[in-house]
Formats: C-alpha cells, sequence, structure tokens
C-alpha cells in the first residue's frame, strides 16, 4: 500500500503512526503539543523516532468545547503545510469534516483519518480525488464526540464492527476510492466498553479477514487502563503489549504516543516472525 511518498508490504511490515495533537484538551498529552512551533517539534521527534506517519487532529475525540470548522482549520492546516516543507514523512488528518479534508489533501495530506463512521459520506469524495490519498474508516458505535453508556450490540460487538466496516468500506468505493487506498479501524473505546474492545481485539483476525489493511489505535486507552486498574500516564507497556499482540492478530498500522517503543517493539516481533532480517547478526560469526 502507498502511504505518502513510500510503499509498505503489510504483509510482512507494520506501519507505526504517531500522534499529534493540536488541540488543548486532549486526553492524553493535555495540550503539550497544541502550540503550533512544538506541535512541529514533536512531530519532527517522532519522524527521527521511527514513524512512518504522523497523524494530526484539531478536535478530540471525546465530549469537550465545540470547535467549529473555522477553528479547525486554524488547528491542523498550517501544521500540516508546515510540516509538509519539512518532512516527506506520510501525513494523517483525524477529522470527519470533507472540509478539512479537502484543504489539508490539497496542502500535502497523505492520508485521510475518519474517526466518526463518515458522518459526512462526501469525505470519500475528497479523497477520491486525489490519485494517491488514502481514507481510515472507522466503527465509531455512536455519534462523534460522546461517550458510550451501556453499549449493546447484536450478536456481539465483534460482528458489529466487521459489518459496519465492510459497510463503509464499500460506500467509499462506490464514490470513488480504490479498494486499495482504503484502511479499516474497529474504534477500540467508541461506543466500546472495555469488555467489548478487549473481544476486538481478541477477535482481529475477523476484521483483517475483510481484506483491508487494519489500524488499531490502542495507546493508552481506556479500555488497558482498565484492564490494569491504571491511569493514563501508567500505560505505556499495556499499549506495547496490546500492539503487539494485534499485529500478531493482524493489524497492520498501529497509532501511538510513544512512538520509539512502539516501533522497537514492533520491528523486533517483525524479526521473530521472519518478516524482516536483524539489523545487526553478529552474535556467533565473528
Amino acid at each position: 500500500m502507498r502511504l505518502g511518498s513510500r510503499w509498505f508490504d503489510l504483509e510482512r511490515q507494520v506501519a507505526v503512526m504517531a500522534i499529534v495533537n493540536r488541540t488543548p484538551d486532549s486526553f492524553f498529552d493535555r495540550g503539550r503539543t497544541f502550540a503550533l512551533e512544538r506541535a512541529l517539534d514533536h512531530a519532527l521527534e517522532q519522524v527521527e523516532a521511527g514513524a512512518d506517519l504522523v497523524d494530526v487532529g484539531g478536535v478530540k475525540a471525546a465530549p469537550g468545547a465545540e470547535v467549529d470548522l473555522d477553528e479547525e482549520r486554524r488547528r491542523v492546516l498550517p501544521f500540516v503545510e508546515a510540516l509538509r516543507a519539512r518532512s516527506d514523512v506520510a501525513i494523517s488528518v483525524d477529522t470527519f469534516r470533507a472540509a478539512v479534508a479537502r484543504e489539508a489533501l490539497a496542502l500535502g495530506a497523505d492520508v485521510v483519518n475518519d474517526v466518526s463512521g463518515m458522518v459526512e459520506p462526501e469525505i470519500a469524495d475528497v479523497v477520491a480525488a486525489h490519485p494517491t490519498a488514502a481514507l481510515v474508516v472507522m466503527h465509531a458505535g455512536g455519534a462523534p464526540r460522546t461517550r458510550p453508556f451501556r453499549p449493546t450490540y447484536l450478536p456481539d460487538v465483534t460482528t458489529a464492527v466487521v459489518a459496519t466496516c465492510r459497510r463503509l468500506a464499500e460506500e467509499a468505493q462506490r464514490r470513488g476510492v480504490p479498494r486499495d487506498r482504503l484502511i479499516v479501524d474497529p474504534g477500540h473505546d467508541f461506543g466500546k466498553n472495555t469488555a467489548q474492545s478487549l473481544e476486538v481485539t481478541r477477535r482481529l483476525p475477523e476484521l483483517a479477514a475483510l481484506g483491508y489493511p487494519v489500524l488499531v489505535a490502542l495507546s493508552n486507552k481506556d479500555f488497558l487502563g482498565e484492564t490494569l486498574d491504571l491511569p493514563v500516564g501508567e500505560r505505556l507497556e499495556a499499549s506495547l503489549a496490546a500492539a503487539v499482540a494485534a499485529v500478531q492478530l493482524g493489524a497492520r498500522i498501529v497509532r501511538v504516543h510513544a512512538t520509539r517503543e512502539t516501533v522497537r517493539a514492533v520491528r523486533t516481533l517483525e524479526a521473530i516472525l521472519g518478516w524482516r532480517p536483524p539489523a545487526a547478526p553478529l552474535r556467533g560469526l565473528d
């Protein structure tokens, strides 16, 4: 799959997507990368740490203060333009608004990461108009920027996730997005309680069987915190374990906060699985 200027063999390679939040109220960094220059510095640090993609968002996924279209533009577009001028890394834009996606792609973004379940279906039209852009479609489990309340899925959550991702991917294709430029995301914690997010993780092979690359956004999420009863700042090990398990179960793109640690974890897994050779195999040979 082409992501930006690079091609990935997602049968044998994991792409690491680094998170940059241009929001003052994100659940993890609490606004540390809200300022433009700080966001750019952080993005370039993640590229240096091995990130294959940088994913920028201007509206946090959880409930919070209203962010109108113009404010989202102010947060996202200058970042995309500036990062593209400084790096050839693949740039992903986390937005549910077709207008923001259109302008971001025009400024050099490569991926539109829509975590809303295509609440604006026109976003697929926007991606289709760019010959190399990719689209991520996700099972949102409810309206954007809402928290789950006793969610129930029939017959079960994984069946619902697979059906929704299939439907969204097919809708995107009807609107002109080629199949080989589509990515699916099961939407951990979105409209799901902890037991449901754990189940979706266990059953990732069912989502991977659709034939699209699977992206997982597990990093520091509440289902990991509740699994071990840990606050947000103490979920690194759980995030790494979940990322490695997800790759073994079929995920090929992992969206993360701890880039360097995750890159080392997944590159080690690639070597164990025989997907890549060791970088410096000297033991027993010298």
